[in-house]
Formats: C-alpha cells, sequence, structure tokens
C-alpha cells in the first residue's frame, strides 16, 4: 500500500441482523475526505447524528465495543473498524439505520468484500504513521497483558486463553491488507455456550446464532460449521484487537503483543497510545527562527569551520542566548552515510558523531571571535559523555552549547543534544584554538 491517504472509490451497502437486537440494519460505507478519519452516523435519527471513532467516546466494552455521543449509541464497532484499518483504509464514513451494524457470519470478511466493492481510492495527502520508539505496557482486569514494542512494521502477536485454560491458542502476524484479507478477517466470534445462555434466557442477543459464532459447550464446537484455522479464536483476537486499537485515532508501526486481550484492554491500550502520541507531539518544540544577525545558515557556517561533508554535522545556528551560548540544528534523513552501515537493519546516529555535531557547535562560537577568525579548533578531551536515547532517520537533532572558561588559546565548554525536547545525550569538552 502507498504512503498516500486512502478512501473508499464508491459508496457500497450491505444488509443485515444485528447481533443483540436481532434488528434488520442496513450499513453504508462511504467515501471521506483527506484528514476525516471514521466517523459513524445513525441516519434513523433526527438530525442523523454522528459518533466519532475515537477512544474518548467508547461506553461499554462488554462483549463488545460501543461508542455513545450524548444519547446516541452505536454497539459493536470494532469488526467493521477492524476490516477498514486492516484493508488500508484511512478516511471513511459509516452510515447505519440502527444502533450496531450487521453481524454476518460473526468475521470481519462480509467488511472486506463490502470494501473490495466499492474499490480503494488512493488520496493527495501522505499517510502519517507513527513510529513506537518506546515501550508501553498495561496490565488490565483478570490477567490480561497488552505490551507495544518498537518495530518497522505494524505486528500483532496473540495468545488466547479461554475460560478455565480452554483453547489456549497462539497467533502472530505482520499486519498488510492481503494478510489481513487471508488470514484474519475470516476468523469468527467465539463464546462459551455457559455465558451466552443466561442471556438467551433473558430474550437478549436476539440475532445471535449458530451461523455467525463459534459457540463452545465445554470442549465440544456447537456450531455447524468446522474451525476456519486451527487457531481461529487467537487471530479473532487479533481482529478485535486492531479494530479496537484504530479507536487511538493513530496508525501505527509498532509490534502488539497481547496475552488475553479483550474489549477493555485493547481499549485501554487504545487510551494508552492516544496519550503517548500526545505527549511526543507536546515535546515537538516549535522552532522560531531568530531574526538577521542571529542566524547563521549553512553558507554562513562553511565560512566559519573548515569542515565539509560528509563531517559537517550541522545544518544552521537558530539562535545565540548569548556570545557564549547557541543553538544549532541537524536534520537527519535516511541518506546520511553513517546510516547506511551503522546497524543498517535498525539505523541509529552514532554517539561519536553526536559528539562533534556537539563540538562543532561549540566551534562556531570560539570562531566567531574576532581574534580567532581564520585558526582551527582542536579537540583535547570530552569528559562526562552520556548517550541516553538512541538517534534515528527522521530526527532533527538540537545541539546546545555553552562556552564556560576560555583563557588564551583553550576553551571548555558544555553540550547536549536533544530530540523532540529530550536530551539524548549530553558531554563537558575541552579544545585547544590553532592557528591553521
Amino acid at each position: 500500500m502507498s504512503d498516500m491517504e486512502h478512501t473508499l472509490a464508491a459508496e457500497a451497502t450491505l444488509e443485515g441482523t444485528s447481533l443483540h437486537t436481532g434488528e434488520k440494519v442496513t450499513l453504508n460505507l462511504k467515501p471521506a475526505p483527506e484528514g476525516h478519519g471514521f466517523k459513524f452516523r445513525r441516519v434513523d435519527l433526527p438530525d442523523k447524528p454522528f459518533i466519532d471513532a475515537d477512544v474518548s467516546k467508547v461506553q461499554t466494552v462488554e462483549r463488545a465495543t460501543t461508542l455513545a455521543e450524548g444519547s446516541v449509541r452505536v454497539h459493536t464497532v470494532e469488526h467493521v473498524l477492524s476490516a477498514l484499518v486492516g484493508m488500508g483504509i484511512d478516511n471513511a464514513l459509516i452510515e447505519m439505520d440502527a444502533n450496531e451494524p450487521p453481524i454476518g457470519d460473526g468475521s470481519s470478511a462480509p467488511y472486506v468484500e463490502l470494501i473490495k466493492k466499492a474499490g480503494i481510492q488512493k488520496q493527495s495527502v501522505p499517510r502519517q504513521i507513527w513510529e513506537i520508539r518506546e515501550p508501553i505496557h498495561l496490565e488490565v482486569g483478570d490477567g490480561s497483558l497488552i505490551t507495544i514494542v518498537p518495530s518497522k512494521e505494524f505486528r500483532v502477536s496473540v495468545t488466547n486463553v479461554g475460560k478455565d485454560g480452554r483453547f489456549v491458542q497462539y497467533f502472530s502476524t505482520v499486519v498488510n491488507s492481503e494478510i489481513y484479507e487471508k488470514e484474519i478477517a475470516p476468523a469468527r466470534t467465539f463464546t462459551f455456550y455457559e455465558d451466552i445462555k443466561p442471556l438467551l434466557d433473558k430474550g437478549l442477543i436476539k440475532g445471535g446464532s449458530l451461523e455467525n459464532a463459534v459457540v463452545v459447550r465445554g470442549d465440544e464446537i456447537m456450531s455447524k460449521e468446522p474451525m476456519r484455522f486451527d487457531n481461529e479464536f487467537a487471530r479473532h483476537k487479533a481482529l478485535d484487537l486492531i479494530g479496537d486499537l484504530m479507536l487511538s485515532g493513530k496508525k501505527f508501526n509498532g509490534h502488539v503483543i497481547a496475552v488475553k486481550p479483550g474489549h477493555g484492554p485493547n481499549t485501554e491500550a487504545a487510551k494508552a497510545l492516544q496519550k503517548n502520541y500526545a505527549a511526543m507531539r507536546a515535546m515537538v518544540p516549535p522552532v522560531k527562527l531568530p531574526e538577521a544577525e542571529a542566524v547563521l545558515d549553512i553558507k554562513d557556517i562553511l565560512k566559519i569551520l573548515p569542515h565539509r561533508y560528509p563531517f559537517l554535522l550541522i545544518d544552521r545556528v537558530t539562535g545565540f542566548s548569548s556570545e557564549m551560548k547557541c543553538t544549532a540544528i541537524k536534520n537527519l534523513t535516511m541518506n546520511e552515510e553513517f546510516f547506511q552501515g551503522h546497524f543498517p537493519g535498525h539505523p541509529v546516529m552514532p554517539g561519536v558523531l553526536q559528539l562533534e555535531a556537539m563540538a562543532q557547535t561549540a566551534s562556531i562560537l570560539i570562531m566567531r571571535m574576532p581574534d580567532n577568525q581564520g585558526k582551527i579548533g582542536y579537540f583535547l578531551s570530552a569528559d562526562a559523555v552520556k548517550f541516553r536515547k538512541p538517534v534515528v532517520p527522521g530526527d532533527t537533532l538540537f545541539i546546545d552549547a555553552e562556552i564556560t572558561k576560555l583563557r588564551r588559546n583553550i576553551g571548555q565548554a558544555i553540550a547536549t543534544c536533544s530530540v523532540n525536547g529530550e536530551i539524548v545525550s549530553s558531554a563537558e569538552l575541552k579544545f585547544a584554538v590553532m592557528d591553521a
């Protein structure tokens, strides 16, 4: 799938029966503009209200995920959302004339077919995918564990643990549209007979049958159709997990490892994703470039420093707090030569080059002084060097340096490198200024 956002190429309609009420329902999938995301619309109600597919709208998570906006509710949203995400759709409007989508056969395959019927349309805005950098871990409810760790792909690994340890199953895969359609979408929802019998006796889940769920009694499968996969239960848990996590509102690359997941733990993980993303964005400082003499572009830097590609490690000086303190930046792209060979499978900026960027920034301060113009600064020592976090392609490195001592031709400085407002490395530097 391309790196651009996608929506549906046309409208498509699915009719069926809702699980809990047993009512007939018509669902329409419609195209939506860039940046729209997923929204539900109750066309059977006055004013035809919208509900965002957002974790802040989650009301209940018992047996299914329910969204609410005031008194307006939409039940069991996870299957249609999972299909949209799994098939690479970013923007869609989901219209229904009831409070719940059709249950179909209990899988998301009917929605995959609906999406294929509508067609997929590339849009003009680049898709924004958040790359998880640090693990997110949750322990929720009765032994449910969800951990999301860094990965260059979106991957899910699910361990299902049934009641009393029955039907322990495992499933793991990278998620893309081809794998989703063949390996995840056909997996049906499942339930234990002892859990649903009281609900059936009360006249609830009126649309439920052995045709739209795998029902387990003891160690026996009651449903007429045999299991579609040996680990169908774990696959359906992955299906639900994908749909529920999309309520975070953000597509991401990361490896989701879930043990005994459910709608409660899944939506708590969606909340954690949303919170972590907001915190990450809040740490990105606005770059306000100072005016006139306070800014040095690359041409100015080349006049001051003797370094040249590929050893020139600052792109711009964005400001001087004083004659002895300044901030520079380095924009890191995958094209940097050091990324090609330094952990090429997981490219990381070498720490020694971060140290060099700090030294070059400090040198700017020294070499701008009238008495030092035309001279060269040489390293004497680097003390208290610390590397706290990896620096990777796509990062913008902010380098702050301050001259703390200058006597004759010997100078000392403290310097830090930061990404997204967090210090990733720091050092105390000593150097000598010599004639060229």
